[in-house]
């Protein structure tokens, strides 16, 4: 649904986007994290036909945003960090305005705003002017126009900054019924925690490049290895334990707890249980320690922060 290859902008001197290539399949998510300065807006605005790249080529629900801009304006539903929000105008008046743009006819425009307001917990608004709604309001009603025309593709720009716990938490609902709906969506955000619980691949950028892609299981075991499981037990271990960090990896150990590192737990789990159930060791629980994207992030950037560290040191020595 949506495919870059060799994606690059510069700004006169200054490359914010170097050489960018991802796929997106449909109905998918992708989360896109970096630090800010890192290419992620200029990426989306290349892809929404608003900034022309470079160099590089990009195609958006099978229209190439060079050659096909209204086709992919058409097909995409766009939340910036900017909302752009006409503030002396009311919710549905707003709306309006916007479904006319898509040209919906007047039945349809009322139709989906009004689905909309009501999903976002934003109908009892709909007469107030949006210079009243707070933050995490125009939050929601900038994602409602994004919606508007019913577009098979989403660019969603930090869609939960600034809202409360339960804003949020209906915003993430909304992107998970939309991936039912074969919705695909590019998600840039800094909540790691948020990328972790909706995305199916994550995408790192830093100084315009992408440094890391691929699923959270994919990057963990790359960046942080192999999973860690940890076992617990009613007893002791005593002259058990010797055997089984013979056969595991023993990331660490106390009375009634283990934990170990494997690189393939179908395999090992089993035969750890055969080897402690023979001793009479009761298990309470086996279990795998959960690695946390943040975790799996800050390797990504240490790791390329350290390459580019000793590349410049290598040129310095070639000087």
């Amino acid at each position: 649904m949506i495919e870059a290859e060799g994606l690059t902008k510069d700004f006169k001197d200054f490359r914010a986007v170097d050489d960018v290539t991802f796929t997106v399949p449909a109905g998918s998510v992708l989360a896109v994290l970096g630090p800010n300065g890192a290419g992620k807006t200029t990426t989306v605005r290349m892809l929404t036909s608003l900034l022309r790249p470079t160099s590089g080529r990009a195609s958006v629900a099978g229209y190439d945003i060079l050659t096909q801009p209204a086709q992919v304006r058409a097909n995409v539903g766009v939340l910036t960090e900017q909302h752009g929000l006409y503030e002396r105008m009311r919710a549905l008046e707003y709306l309006d305005f916007f479904g006319r743009v898509y040209r919906l006819s007047a039945q349809e425009r009322r139709k989906r705003a009004l689905d909309l307001l009501e999903r976002f917990g934003l109908a009892d608004a709909t007469n107030k002017r949006l210079g009243e709604y707070s933050k995490g309001m125009k939050q929601k009603l900038a994602l409602v126009r994004a919606m508007l025309h019913n577009p098979p593709v989403l660019l969603l720009d930090e869609p939960t900054s600034a809202m409360d716990p339960q804003s949020a938490k209906l915003v993430r609902d909304a992107i998970v019924e939309l991936q039912r709906d074969r919705r695909t969506i590019i998600l840039t955000t800094h909540n790691l925690n948020e990328a972790q619980i909706l995305a199916d691949r994550i995408a790192v950028i830093r100084r315009g490049r992408i440094i890391a892609n691929g699923t959270f299981a994919e990057l963990s075991q790359r960046f942080v290895g192999d999973p860690v499981m940890e076992i617990q037990f009613a007893q002791p271990l005593n002259g058990v334990a010797k055997e089984l960090a013979s056969m595991v990896e023993v990331v660490d150990s106390a009375e009634l707890s283990l934990r170990y590192r494997t690189p393939d737990p179908k395999v090992t789990n089993p035969a750890i249980l055969r080897k402690l159930s023979a001793h009479g060791v009761d298990v309470i629980t086996l279990s795998e320690v959960k690695q946390s994207l943040e975790a799996v992030y800050l390797q990504i950037v240490a790791e390329d922060e350290e390459a580019e560290g000793q590349a410049q040191h290598g040129n310095h020595t070639q000087r």
